[in-house]
């Protein structure tokens, strides 16, 4: 369950020391996941001194995947860096996973969020993993669509996560996303970078991606006009 890999703010935090698992790590089993992975995986090398303070920040166990990864990796990117899994951050993907939530999901550190962004993609979609503002299955991950600006729910816990896109077939989920030569354009992008397009993807004139203009925006950007245009449409109140 969510709960059990982040402390509640009430709680004294755990050292980062307390949070490293070297008994029965997380990685050994994430690594098995990416050996056997019909999608293109590149790890980010971690720098060590930031991986323990993000996993200080974090406070999830390296027993635990999500752990695994903030302590192993500067972030993992599919498919060229379609998608950006996040880590501790890299000079490729210059955010951590604690960073990135603080002022989004939680204000300060040790604070247990109602979710968690995880990953997003070249496209502006953001994966969420649900600590109970999404609905009643806290533990689950959600997608934000550009496509209509709805949380989608895909009723998969975070392991199920990596292994969707480790292995899944990506072109399909991502079928009417993906414009003509979009791998070369996207595996040039920074992993703090996203395109955005116009007309908007969930507009009727934007549904032909190929036909939309689009250009290179800082992702943080392209987080906070999807929350604006949320709350002009009427879905956050």
């Amino acid at each position: 369950m969510f709960i059990t890999l982040v402390t509640s703010a009430q709680n004294k935090m755990k050292q980062a020391d307390e949070l490293i698992n070297k008994a029965d790590p997380g990685w050994t089993v994430v690594e098995d996941w990416i050996k056997n992975a019909k999608n293109k995986v590149e790890v980010l090398p971690a720098e060590a001194s930031k991986a323990k303070e993000a996993l200080y920040q974090t406070q999830v166990t390296t027993h635990s995947p999500m752990g695994a990864i903030v302590f192993m990796t500067g972030g993992i990117l599919i498919d060229d860096g379609w998608i950006r899994i996040l880590g501790s951050g890299n000079a490729k993907f210059n955010r951590t996973l604690p960073d990135w939530n603080k002022g989004k999901s939680f204000k300060e550190f040790g604070e247990n969020p109602s979710f968690l962004l995880i990953a997003d993609d070249a496209v502006g979609g953001f994966y969420i993993l649900n600590g109970g503002a999404l609905g009643s299955d806290s533990g689950k991950v959600y997608y934000f669509s550009p496509d209509n600006l709805e949380y989608e729910p895909l009723d998969i816990t975070y392991s199920e996560f990596l292994q969707f896109c480790f292995g899944n077939d990506l072109e399909k989920f991502y079928e009417g996303s993906r414009w003509k030569g979009w791998r070369a354009e996207v595996s040039k992008l920074k992993g703090d970078e996203v395109f955005n397009f116009y007309p908007f993807l969930w507009s009727k004139e934007g549904s032909d991606i190929d036909k939309n203009a689009r250009k290179i925006i800082p992702i943080a950007e392209q987080y906070s006009l999807n929350m604006d245009l949320r709350k002009q449409m009427g879905f956050d109140k």
